[in-house]
């Protein structure tokens, strides 16, 4: 029970500041997952973060449709950018997901620490694309879609981190470029958690409830406390100091990586 709480206490917090932040919940659930579930019995260290790795993106499946149809009410989706770029992405996600699952943890710890920093980086200080083009044609789209779906494969998120400045690079006004990343998280998680479960099913030492690298306790504990939490966390980002608030939340991404991979290189 003990753990089943902690599990919700970490969705709530995940989904809180993903929804106050505009941040994907996955790269703090990642780090917090793999110290939950190196501190259980029954958790092979070698496949730790694999595991946090796939309930993470797991959980990005529930947690993009509740974006994906606020932003839809609201008219910010570009369906055709959608449609277009979303063959590229499934490509993309069913390949990082099959180097993730080969890639031993140490190498894959990080690698995602390099991209937490650079996106905690990012929000330290407020870096943000300039306009410099227009979007490419379906061939450039399939490209850009393969290696975000790649990328957010490999590190648990829904893509928003590249989604959105490259939107913005592209000239897509930033109302639709977060509205459009929403919906692209979509199919990132789709091809992400069928990724991790195909490439962990019937992996040896495993525990019990996994479905392929997805924890199914942990997986409905965070689903739940997430998207109930995040729509708080939006309407509390029109009260607090965001902008601070990201600052704060920057130096705290860097921590739990810099923890995480401690503890990965430690077991290991």
């Amino acid at each position: 029970m003990i753990w089943l709480l902690s599990y919700l206490a970490l969705g709530l917090f995940a989904g809180f500041f993903a929804g106050m932040l505009g941040i994907g919940g996955g790269t703090v659930m990642t780090p917090l997952l793999v110290m939950l579930f190196a501190a259980q019995a029954g958790f092979p260290a070698g496949e730790i973060l694999h595991l946090a790795l796939g309930t993470s993106m797991a959980t990005i499946l529930f947690t993009s449709l509740s974006s994906l149809r606020e932003h839809h009410r609201h008219g910010a989706v570009l369906w055709p950018v959608v449609l277009t770029i979303t063959p590229g992405i499934l490509c993309g996600t069913l390949a990082g997901t099959l180097l993730a699952a080969r890639v031993p943890a140490q190498p894959l710890a990080i690698f995602f620490a390099a991209f937490v920093c650079i996106v905690a980086l990012q929000m330290l200080l407020n870096l943000k694309p300039k306009p410099t083009r227009e979007l490419p044609g379906k061939g450039g789209l399939f490209g850009v879609g393969a290696g975000i779906g790649a990328v957010s494969a490999l590190v648990a998120i829904g893509g928003g981190a590249l989604t959105v400045p490259f939107l913005s690079w592209c000239n897509v006004r930033v109302h639709n470029a977060i509205g459009t990343s929403s919906a692209i998280g979509f199919p990132i998680a789709v091809g992400a958690s069928l990724g991790y479960i195909f490439n962990g099913w019937g992996h040896a030492g495993l525990p019990p409830w996994s479905l392929g690298f997805v924890y199914l306790p942990a997986l409905a504990c965070l689903a739940v406390a997430s998207m109930l939490a995040a729509p708080l966390g939006a309407k509390t980002a029109h009260r607090l100091p965001v902008a601070t608030l990201k600052r704060v939340f920057a130096v705290l991404l860097i921590l739990l990586a810099t923890k995480m991979v401690f503890d990965i290189f430690t077991a290991g």
